[in-house]
């Protein structure tokens, strides 16, 4: 069977078919020919001429003010909380159901976060729980686009203008998605964008940061180049540099970049490409959902997504892992997600709940990941749907005859 781990969460590894198209989506001469052209270019560190190609590609897409591209999307959500100055004693409004790194990026800086539920539909932080979490500490809220599928980002706005609060949005899986016709990353003051290899867009591990509000970009310059004020060295503004402020090593090398940005000219076809393997399941999967067996993912009209990953939601936990091991014996290994932060033993000690967390900790015991990658093939899909039709004593009868299509046509390129 061809659905392995690796696969199942986007890794581009195994048969060469699949290795070209999950990882690559522009021709190899494209690929090779950009980090040779890095190479001979002599400059292999962070901020060089593909970096730059990059950060105006993110800029043009996001229409953002700046973009800086990083080492990870970790470290852009590092950089977003020191421009947002967050200090000791603070408070950052989250969902708990997300990755590690949205709570450590605040917890670094002594800061605490605080856990609000997410909505049942789109599983995206719940925007009717965070003003009772708001204190006189609050100094910013992080919502998290899970899935590619925008937060309520008009209500999350108002809320933070309001009580004057900083929005730092975590797209991780949100490159390009829109919400309302806008791009996710364009609502917040900031917006954290990753590139690890399980991203749709990726080299390998990567990130950026976009900066909506152009009061950070001056000293965004100065952390990005470890405190100094190096950028204005170069631009000719000053006759030397020193060090200005605190700050770090944020930059991606440009072998990166040039792996990257061979991504973002094909960003378009890849995206498309995801999202066919996205509505095949979903086409498939309505059968199961109108027995009551699974619920599938919920995208509001509002919502441009990216099919970034495909969940369903069992019943129940133990039915969840009973499909799991069902699945994993076939040699399909889908998976489920997010541990709760709250639920952790770190977050336990760094963080507290406000409010209900029911929805977190019951979504997050009944979800299960299907295998979803761009060189996933029609085949490949079609052992996942059989094999889950199967664990509930039904035929696959509802696949959808043009994506199908859509699919013989993706394999065949």
């Amino acid at each position: 069977r061809h659905c392995t781990v690796a696969q199942s969460i986007g890794l581009a590894i195994g048969r060469r078919e699949t290795q070209a198209r999950a990882s690559l989506p522009s021709s190899q001469q494209d690929r090779f020919g950009y980090i040779e052209a890095a190479i001979n270019a002599g400059h292999l560190s962070g901020n060089g001429a593909f970096t730059k190609k990059c950060q105006n590609w993110l800029e043009e897409t996001s229409g953002c003010r700046r973009a800086f591209l990083v080492h990870s999307g970790t470290a852009a959500l590092e950089l977003g909380a020191l421009l947002l100055n967050i200090q000791p004693g603070d408070e950052v409004i989250m969902p708990s159901f997300t990755f590690v790194t949205t709570a450590t990026a605040v917890v670094l800086r002594g800061a605490t976060p605080i856990f609000v539920d997410i909505r049942p539909d789109t599983l995206n932080i719940d925007e009717t729980a965070i003003e009772n979490a708001i204190t006189s500490r609050t100094r910013a809220i992080i919502p998290v686009h899970y899935a590619g599928i925008g937060c309520d980002m008009e209500t999350i706005r108002a809320i933070a203008d309001n009580h004057q609060l900083s929005v730092l949005e975590d797209a991780a899986h949100a490159i390009c998605a829109d919400h309302n016709g806008k791009p996710l990353g364009s609502f917040g003051n900031m917006a954290a964008l990753s590139f690890h290899e399980t991203k749709n867009l990726t080299c390998g591990e990567g990130g950026a940061l976009l900066i909506n509000d152009e009061s950070l970009i001056e000293r965004a310059e100065v952390l990005m180049e470890k405190g100094t004020d190096r950028t204005r060295f170069i631009l000719g503004l000053t006759d030397k540099y020193t060090w200005r402020d605190i700050g770090s090593s944020f930059f991606c090398s440009e072998i990166e970049a040039s792996f990257l940005w061979a991504q973002m000219e094909g960003a378009a076809d890849l995206t498309e490409r995801r999202l066919n393997n996205w509505q095949f399941y979903h086409d498939a999967l309505e059968t199961l959902e109108d027995l009551g067996c699974i619920r599938r993912p919920v995208v509001p009209a509002s919502s441009k997504h990216n099919g970034h990953l495909y969940y369903i939601l069992l019943q129940d936990e133990t039915t969840r892992n009973r499909l799991l091991d069902h699945l994993n014996k076939l040699g399909i290994n889908a998976v489920f997600h997010y541990i709760p932060l709250h639920s952790a033993p770190a977050g336990q000690k760094f963080g507290k709940v406000s409010g209900s967390i029911d929805v977190t900790n019951e979504v997050s015991s009944r979800l299960l990941r299907l295998p979803l990658w761009v060189g996933l093939t029609y085949e490949q899909q079609q052992e996942v749907l059989s094999a889950t039709f199967e664990f509930f004593g039904q035929t696959q009868s509802n696949v959808s005859a043009s994506n199908a299509a859509k699919l013989e046509v993706e394999r065949a390129r």
